[in-house]
């Protein structure tokens, strides 16, 4: 028995339906850009949280630097 009562049968059933429906080409794109977008999505999640904390890192060292401009 497979997810929620549906069986491996019925879905390689439905699976060979969605492939005769739209293609194996248009399927392999679909994929590729769904995983640019993940890919893409991840990256900047993790720009976002080096961001932080180097702009933390940062403004501890950036009055020093001003104070020595000063002088």
């Amino acid at each position: 028995m497979g997810m929620g009562g549906i069986s491996i049968w019925q879905l390689l059933i439905i699976l060979a339906i969605v492939i005769m429906l739209f293609g194996t080409k248009r399927l392999r794109t679909l994929g590729s850009d769904l995983g640019s977008a993940v890919k893409g999505f991840r990256k900047t999640m993790q720009d976002d949280g080096t961001a932080d904390t180097g702009a933390e890192k940062d403004s501890p060292a950036e009055p020093a630097a001003s104070a020595e401009k000063d002088k």
